[in-house]
């Protein structure tokens, strides 16, 4: 498809000669283009219409179309009653021009007719009408052009034939140009939305009138002339066109056939944005596709390409609509060029984001969404543009060079645009460059779009995710721990799959991993609920079994549609005990220290969370210091096609495997795992190294209900602080302690209330009681009596907390260790 030249068309013959002084190249032929409005009245005439029907348009204006036009019906009495001479009906196709002049029609329409010229000879006129729709004064647009200047010989019986099909350009100066270009799609009903779009394009690019050839695109109402093609100029167009794509020499013999160059040049640039179409887009990488888009480009159709992006957009973030302004940053990220290694890095370094001035032709590009076209950058302009480059010269690289300004839009956004620039010695860029350079924005525009969406939505999905799984601290209370997520490979990055780490009263730890059954962000919801009801249970300090039977009347109360399996586990450091249940489950993997032995643990395996009705059972399972616990969802060790049982020795295989650390060694399940092929699944892991806590680093206290216990429990911890070598914590834990266990005496019922002190990586202390009202912390007045504790607890504490427990409830604190 033509879409636009460097060159103007070539006239088909002079205002009143009687034939055509030569004949414009096929593909290049200029219409006349005639708008007609409800009086019957010409509104515009172009000079397509003042050379093909030899009247000047300041005597056509406001005369009668039907005086003007080939219309059929009688003659006039006296022909040289008008200098256009008479009009005489052809035996074309289609009803006559005159039915659509007089407002008869409401479809387009097509004809054929010869119309004289002043010195006696005719001219054969091919014409297009479309009735014109909407409330606008124009009521006929006529499209005519000279059919001699298509067929200059007479057809030989084997030359190929082609359709002709007309369009038209925007730069005819009439008032509603503009809003003829919008009503298009109205006022050629007939055509589908992408067949108007494409008329649009033409419209608001080309710069004059054209005739369209083609062997598939048309407008509705294309008459079946054809257009002789002889075969020996087929050929030698396919020559020239061939010598063009390979970059070769014109051969002498073709330089001179007009059409064939003209050919050769619209073949050379379809050919051009086929290829760009081709090597760009080939992956949804955003930085990936703005190097394949800048080196396109580089260097066929230019030299220099720097590519500016909104910052949202390399962010991977979603950013308001409306047009850009002064303020909008764009990054630079890419610029390639054909000149020597590094010329253009220290002045234009890639990363560097900028806002430009309205002045600037790089504003007027984005604001418009227009390309902008500057032949050459003169001294002036070189200097304007150069401003906005704080103590770096670009002038030198500039001045002098074609520069053309293309937006790199998609879905009506700006996205970014393109700076391409060629050396003075390289032609200057044309109409023809500009409308090049639009259709391969336009295609570079989508592919980034899609690209920048892709990166937004991973994102998002990522955020989501990373939200959803918790951060848990390497160490807690008498183990280490490590952790691993990875999605899907093949279903995003969002999944049903998480694990979690609660810390609990008496210095336990509960580790949980659950998987709902399904993917997408469904999935991940149910799963986020799910995770959130169990740290909920988990702070009521819930057993494992009764905390998975609460988790299965959730589930069913949320709904059918989903079920999960879930594995909890409760470690107690000072009784060196695991306490566990399973939901379904795969089972966990117990690494021993003593012999580095590993084995899957014998749980009893109840129904998945949301079955119902089912029972869960718990059990209890000794572990020394040292003693490493795998969980795992099975994401890491099925895979389709083989049996679990090969995915669940491996993993014991390569969890027992040494390593340096926690991190190390989920890195070396997770090669061992996911080296196989087929994983489609989310995996979460995570792996406890249950270290212990020895007997005497806890102290523990029975204090009877009676506040004189108060003072035996400060002097009690002071006493035990000073054996532990912890003298510098004495003042403020037995401050704080005297204040829970007050608390504590006050509020108990019949239990004695216990106080336990726990040395680890921190200072632990808890006061238990058989109270289920846990303290809140409040403001308290001057007159206020009580209120104070718990404020200088949370004042001096590193961190404190409550929660309830089966038989009362724990208040907690912790103090940071001092350095040794």
């Amino acid at each position: 498809m033509d879409r636009g030249t460097d060159r103007q068309a070539p006239p088909d013959h002079q205002a009143g000669s009687g034939a055509p002084t030569g004949h414009a190249p096929v593909g290049r032929i200029p219409l006349a283009v005639v708008v007609v409005d409800r009086d019957g009245l010409v509104s515009h005439w172009s000079t397509g219409a003042r050379r093909l029907f030899g009247a000047a348009k300041e005597s056509a204006i406001g005369r009668s179309a039907a005086d003007l036009l080939p219309v059929s019906g009688a003659l006039p009495a006296d022909p040289e009653d008008t200098p256009y001479g008479p009009y005489g009906r052809y035996d074309g196709l289609g009803p006559d021009l005159q039915a659509s002049l007089d407002g008869g029609l409401s479809y387009p329409a097509a004809g054929r007719a010869r119309v004289g010229v002043p010195d006696g000879g005719r001219v054969d006129v091919l014409w297009w009408a479309y009735p014109l729709i909407g409330p606008g004064l124009e009521r006929l647009l006529v499209l005519a052009a000279d059919a001699a200047a298509l067929s200059p010989h007479e057809p030989d019986e084997d030359a190929a034939v082609e359709r002709i099909a007309p369009a038209f350009a925007l730069h005819t100066d009439f008032p509603g140009a503009e809003e003829l270009a919008r009503r298009l799609p109205e006022i050629l009903p007939s055509m589908s939305v992408d067949e108007s779009a494409r008329i649009v394009a033409q419209i608001l690019e080309l710069g004059y009138p054209v005739l369209e050839f083609s062997q598939n695109d048309r407008v509705p109402v294309t008459p079946d002339w054809g257009v002789p093609r002889r075969a020996e100029r087929k050929a030698r167009r396919e020559r020239l066109a061939r010598a063009v794509a390979a970059g070769e020499t014109v051969p002498e013999e073709l330089r001179d056939d007009g059409e064939d160059l003209e050919y050769a040049a619209v073949r050379e640039r379809l050919e051009f944005l086929n290829e760009v179409s081709g090597r760009i887009g080939t992956s949804l990488d955003l930085a990936r596709t703005i190097v394949e888009v800048s080196r396109a480009v580089v260097p066929r159709f230019t030299d220099v390409a720097g590519t500016y992006l909104r910052e949202q957009v390399v962010a991977g973030e979603g950013f308001p609509e409306g047009v850009p302004d002064t303020t909008t940053m764009w990054h630079r990220v890419a610029v390639e060029h054909t000149d020597e290694p590094g010329r253009w890095d220290d002045v234009v370094p890639v990363g560097e984001a900028m806002p430009f001035p309205a002045h600037t032709p790089f504003f007027q590009c984005m604001t418009t969404g227009e390309p902008v076209l500057v032949p050459r950058i003169s001294e002036q302009m070189g200097h304007a543009i150069a401003s906005q480059f704080e103590k770096r010269d670009i002038r030198p690289l500039i001045t002098g060079r074609s520069m053309l300004v293309v937006p790199l839009k998609a879905r009506n956004v700006v996205l970014g645009f393109m700076i391409l620039l060629r050396h003075p010695e390289r032609a200057e860029f044309n109409d023809m460059d500009r409308v090049t350079g639009a259709e391969l924005a336009a295609r570079a525009g989508l592919v980034l779009d899609n690209a920048r969406m892709y990166t937004y939505q991973e994102s998002v999905a990522e955020t989501l995710q990373d939200s959803m799984l918790p951060h848990i601290p390497p160490r807690m209370a008498g183990c280490d721990i490590a952790t691993r997520y990875l999605p899907g490979t093949m279903l995003g990055r969002v999944g049903g799959d998480w694990f979690d780490s609660v810390k609990l009263p008496g210095a336990r730890t509960a580790f949980v991993v659950g998987d709902v059954m399904g993917h997408g962000l469904n999935s991940a919801a149910m799963m986020g609920q799910l995770r959130t009801a169990v740290q909920t249970m988990a702070a009521l300090d819930l057993p494992p079994a009764q905390l998975l039977r609460n988790l299965d009347d959730l589930a069913q109360r949320l709904g059918d549609t989903y079920l999960a399996t879930c594995l909890y586990a409760v470690y107690d450091p000072i009784a060196s005990e695991l306490h566990l249940a399973n939901a379904g489950h795969i089972p966990p993997v117990l690494v021993r220290a003593e012999d580095g032995r590993s084995e899957l643990l014998d749980l009893p395996t109840g129904a998945p969370i949301g079955v119902g009705g089912v029972p869960f059972e718990a059990v209890r399972v000794r572990v020394r210091a040292g003693d490493r616990l795998v969980m795992c969802t099975d994401g890491l060790v099925e895979v389709r096609g083989e049996d679990i049982g090969v995915g669940l020795a491996t993993l014991c295989e390569s969890a027992a495997h040494p390593a340096a650390s926690m991190d190390d060694a989920c890195d070396t399940i997770i090669r061992a795992l996911n080296t196989r092929g087929g994983r489609k699944d989310d995996v979460a892991l995570l792996m406890a190294r249950l270290n212990g806590i020895e007997p005497g680093d806890v102290a523990e206290w029975r204090l009877a209900l009676d506040p004189a216990e108060v003072g035996r429990a400060r002097a009690a911890v002071r006493e035990q602080l000073h054996d532990w070598g912890l003298a510098r914590l004495a003042d403020s834990a037995e401050l704080m302690v005297s204040e829970l266990v007050t608390n504590a005496v006050r509020h108990s019922h019949r239990r004695p209330v216990e106080l336990r002190l726990v040395r680890g990586d921190t200072l632990l202390c808890e006061v238990d009681d058989d109270d289920h009202d846990l303290p809140t912390l409040r403001g308290a007045g001057p007159g206020d009596e009580a209120g104070r504790g718990l404020r200088v607890v949370s004042t001096l504490a590193r961190e404190w907390g409550a929660s309830r427990r089966g038989a009362g409830k724990t208040v907690w604190f912790e103090l940071t260790l001092p350095r040794r």
